[in-house]
């Protein structure tokens, strides 16, 4: 991360966004050192353990920043994980560490249209790209979400076209966001591409998008967030391994 910098923050207040997605708003007096202008950023949660253990370091994205309050949206799984049981569970006043922010993963302005996709574990992210494209911007935000009920309202560009694809039984070939991309039309000039998602999900992305030989690095971020049957621990341990094979796959 860019900058190491730990703080203890308060649980302000939760409050769920979709049938999917809680959102927890931390503050306190700790967050007057935290730096302006960090949403789509990402932090380090220090997810307390029962029994003395370590804590566990889990990512997640800044939503939103006001002067004494970050937002943090925790996508619910059908078995939670330590940290989404941690936000289902977080009442007013209860305190967490958090290290950060790490550096901004943003999509380059500098195009002639945009590819923005992912899952709801990208849905933070995405939200706030599509929020500062240009008001002029043209092309696509993909959205795999598993149902009707997590579908949100977000701010984006009149000329960018928001596809939310429903997907309740995501499987492990990892196919089924990139076939709702390949089905759109390729657009002229030179695309900007944003993506995140499952790490099956994106390795068939990354073969799809290399079809075209107009994505130079500087116009392409694409990465992993979780792992389908995984824990966050296998999840970085494949995604290593794939980025070792691959040369650089973030």
């Amino acid at each position: 991360m860019a900058s190491r910098t730990t703080m203890e923050l308060e649980v302000i207040r939760s409050a769920p966004i979709t049938e999917h997605m809680l959102r927890v708003t931390l503050g306190g007096d700790a967050l007057s050192a935290f730096p302006v202008d960090q949403e789509s950023a990402y932090l380090k949660l220090l997810i307390p353990q029962r029994d003395g253990q370590k804590p566990l370091l889990r990512t997640y994205t800044v939503r939103h920043q006001r002067p004494t309050e970050i937002d943090i949206d925790f996508v619910l799984h059908d078995s939670p994980g330590p940290a989404s049981t941690w936000a289902i569970d977080a009442q007013p006043g209860d305190r967490i560490t958090v290290a950060g922010p790490g550096p901004k993963k943003l999509i380059n302005h500098s195009a002639d249209w945009f590819l923005l996709a992912g899952d709801m574990t990208a849905l933070p992210a995405i939200s706030v790209h599509l929020s500062q494209l240009p008001e002029d911007a043209v092309g696509y935000a993909v959205i795999e979400v598993p149902s009707r009920a997590d579908i949100q309202k977000l701010t984006h560009p009149r000329n960018i076209e928001l596809h939310w694809e429903i997907n309740s039984r995501p499987k492990v070939d990892g196919l089924f966001l990139a076939s709702k991309i390949r089905a759109l039309p390729w657009l002229e000039g030179q695309p900007a591409v944003w993506a995140a998602c499952e790490f099956n999900s994106m390795r068939v992305l990354r073969t799809f998008l290399q079809e075209h030989n107009n994505l130079p690095k500087t116009h392409l971020y694409l990465s992993s967030y979780w792992k389908l049957g995984q824990s966050d621990e296998g999840h970085k341990k494949a995604k290593r391994l794939d980025s070792e094979q691959v040369g650089g796959t973030r």
